[in-house]
């Protein structure tokens, strides 16, 4: 019987996108460009969720460049995975504001790993991209970003939310990061698929870090409060 962790794996080791999508926009996959990123994050899976019970699903938008982009654990960057998870990082330490806040809340809730026995965290897209500016950075973007991009991976959003939901995740209520598109997205969604009986909306950890960054305590506080009503 595969545990909550295999089943997280072999979702990474199978995870692509195979559809077209609009000019100028890029898909990161970090376990299919990076060979240690999936045993990285198999190491994760096989310490936090080598188990058979169920969690709460926690969802943000999609992978960014310095986190889970890298690490290929969601809110998880590679400073965050050694120093909070002691699980090493065979490249760079980058460092990702929201990864930064999320630990926070995790560290507050009592630790990697009792936060990790009650929820998991992921994204609605499961995989991120990026966009090129006219100087040619590389830029992240989001799935809601233009309307062509979201038809263009909406089938697969579906495909990857549901496949995770049968990973054992309870569908009572699903938090989403983000108040915003993340959240009418996500609620639209629910409304199509009955994915989850009800969904709480957070702020998303980059808003606060971007734009509230001295109210960050008041923020953590405010997680700590919803997340653990199902503790």
């Amino acid at each position: 019987m595969k545990t909550f962790a295999d089943k997280v794996i072999e979702f990474n080791q199978q995870l692509e996108f195979k559809g077209e999508l609009p000019e100028g926009i890029r898909i990161m996959n970090p376990f299919k460009e990076n060979k240690a990123v999936l045993s990285v994050s198999s190491t994760f899976y096989k310490k936090y969720y080598d188990d058979y019970q169920t969690r709460h699903l926690i969802l943000g938008i999609n992978p960014g460049r310095f986190g889970s982009g890298v690490t290929g654990v969601p809110f998880t960057d590679p400073k965050r995975l050694l120093e909070k998870c002691d699980i090493p990082f065979p490249g760079p330490l980058k460092h990702e504001p929201s990864s930064v806040f999320v630990y926070d809340v995790i560290d507050e809730f009592g630790g990697a790993e009792d936060f990790y026995q009650h929820f998991y965290i992921h994204s609605i897209c499961p995989l991120g991209f990026t966009n090129a500016t006219q100087q040619g950075k590389e830029i992240n973007y989001n799935y809601y970003d233009s309307k062509e991009l979201t038809q263009a991976v909406y089938d697969f959003i579906v495909e990857s939310l549901q496949t995770q939901i049968d990973f054992g995740i309870n569908t009572d209520v699903c938090f989403c990061l983000g108040t915003g598109k993340n959240e009418a997205f996500l609620r639209q969604l629910n409304e199509e698929h009955r994915f989850f009986k009800k969904i709480m909306a957070l702020e998303h950890p980059r808003y606060v870090m971007q734009y509230k960054a001295k109210y960050k305590y008041e923020y953590v506080d405010t997680y700590l409060l919803i997340l653990q009503q199902v503790k």
